[in-house]
């Protein structure tokens, strides 16, 4: 059966993976699901990301034959324009999404929707769907209220203020257990599926840049200024690879660039494995 494992992609500093031009207010925009305006990360995009880092990762310090059967490998696992690769992915799809907090400095917040969906998506390639199904359990939070593992992190007077909207915490035991990340469990607050597709709209970091023109100097015709959307730094994506990751992928994490403007210090990502414990002291 082939293995499908989760992994997860943290930005380290803001990230712009661009979806074109568009005719809307922000001149250059990040990829967005159609059906949902989620922000995602196309799997050929990712893909050709973890391809160059491979690549390069193998090819330190190595002579030009070793470098030969390193590229022959890399087109192994990744494929090229004649075959298909021993490595497949998914989109990536956004799980928490950093905003800001009158308390705390920020909250992860995610909604009943994105979980639902994330534990449906980790359960792909279970061996056994009946016993090892991952279920997450909880009560729909309203518009006006939200769910939090702690309240002594984000919450003042029972209420957890975001941006400008105040969400009053609703008791509710959330399951520890289930798979997500390592982050700080503490600042993570549930909204309703509305109230965080608002954010995820809304609360994204767009820049306003200038064209530099040929001579290094700031273009002074129409259009020299234009607006970029970024997924801020602290948001956590995941996708699926389809293949035997592990075995590329040292130490269960890596670090890499995603996107664009890499000269501008943007995209840079950490990317982390799910392991279970026996995996690792089997050496898998």
């Amino acid at each position: 059966m082939t293995t499908v494992k989760p992994f997860f992609i943290k930005a380290i500093t803001p990230l712009h993976v661009g979806s074109g031009s568009d005719l809307g207010v922000v001149d250059l925009p990040i990829q967005r699901e159609s059906h949902t305006g989620f922000p995602k990360i196309e799997a050929s995009s990712l893909k050709g990301a973890i391809r160059s880092e491979i690549y390069n990762e193998k090819n330190r310090d190595k002579s030009n034959d070793e470098i030969k059967k390193e590229v022959e490998e890399v087109v192994e696992i990744f494929g090229d324009g004649n075959k298909a690769g021993k490595l497949g992915f998914s989109d990536a799809r956004i799980l928490f999404f950093p905003v800001k907090s009158v308390k705390g400095v920020f909250a992860y917040i995610t909604c009943p929707m994105v979980l639902e969906r994330f534990q449906e998506d980790i359960n792909i390639g279970s061996e056994d769907l009946s016993s090892q199904k991952d279920e997450i359990k909880i009560s729909f939070p309203n518009d006006n209220e939200c769910i939090v593992f702690d309240k002594s992190k984000n919450s003042v007077n029972n209420h957890v203020i975001l941006e400008e909207y105040s969400f009053k915490v609703k008791e509710n035991e959330l399951d520890n257990s289930f798979k997500i990340p390592e982050i700080d469990k503490s600042r993570l607050v549930i909204v309703s599926d509305d109230n965080f597709t608002h954010f995820v709209k809304n609360s994204t970091e767009v820049i306003t840049r200038i064209k530099i023109g040929e001579d290094g100097v700031v273009d002074k015709k129409a259009g020299a200024l234009f607006t970029e959307e970024y997924l801020p730094a602290e948001t956590v994506m995941y996708a699926l690879a389809i293949g035997e990751i592990n075995k590329f992928i040292d130490d269960t994490s890596m670090f890499l660039q995603i996107g664009g403007n890499t000269t501008l210090g943007k995209g840079i990502c950490e990317l982390s494995i799910s392991v279970k414990k026996e995996e690792k002291n089997n050496g898998n």
